[in-house]
């Protein structure tokens, strides 16, 4: 196996033992033998188990950018960008809900807030969804509310919809995910 796939394989192990059984269930010794390597090599690849985490993190978060940012419609109004991210989000979700699970480990832990804290009152770099929520604001489509609330009306009822979806509380065909994706639309618009 070649050094690239090793430390993806580790990434891979981590992220399905923290989605299963939390942070603490996930001791390096279990990440190393689901990978399939010696205890030892994670560390030729991470510092400690919270690079580890934070590199997981960081792997997940990337491929659901690239996700949002597919066919990402540039020169449509905001309303038809937003519903375009909100569906591939769910979209994603829904098709991985392993990384699913994984990101409510983290975002719900002293990892996911000191993250959340940096991209909200940090160095703010400019991802596409503060780009939009930005331009959204400057042309008066949304509400004037702080980023957090923002994010949470945007984002909090999509994570509760997917879990309950993964649950089998509910069944997320299309019409219902272009109505909640509608909703939290609506939930913004000034």
């Amino acid at each position: 196996m070649a050094k690239p796939e090793k430390r993806d394989e580790i990434i891979r192990a981590a992220m399905e033992l923290i989605a299963e059984h939390g942070f603490h269930g996930a001791p390096m010794a279990a990440v190393a033998e689901k990978a399939g390597v010696a205890a030892g090599t994670i560390y030729r690849y991470f510092e400690s188990k919270d690079d580890l985490i934070r590199e997981t993190h960081a792997h997940v978060e990337a491929r659901i950018l690239a996700a949002l940012t597919q066919n990402y419609p540039v020169e449509q109004p905001v309303r038809e960008r937003f519903l375009h991210i909100e569906s591939k989000l769910i979209a994603y979700f829904l098709e991985s809900p392993m990384e699913f699970r994984f990101m409510e480990q983290f975002f719900n832990s002293p990892f996911g807030v000191a993250h959340r804290r940096e991209k909200l009152f940090g160095n703010k770099e400019k991802n596409i969804i503060f780009k939009l929520f930005e331009e959204a604001l400057e042309q008066r489509a949304i509400k004037d509310l702080p980023l957090p609330v923002l994010c949470a009306l945007a984002f909090g009822p999509l994570v509760d919809v997917c879990r309950d979806h993964i649950l089998e509380f509910i069944i997320l065909d299309d019409m219902l995910i272009e109505q909640t994706v509608a909703a939290c639309w609506d939930a913004l618009k000034r």
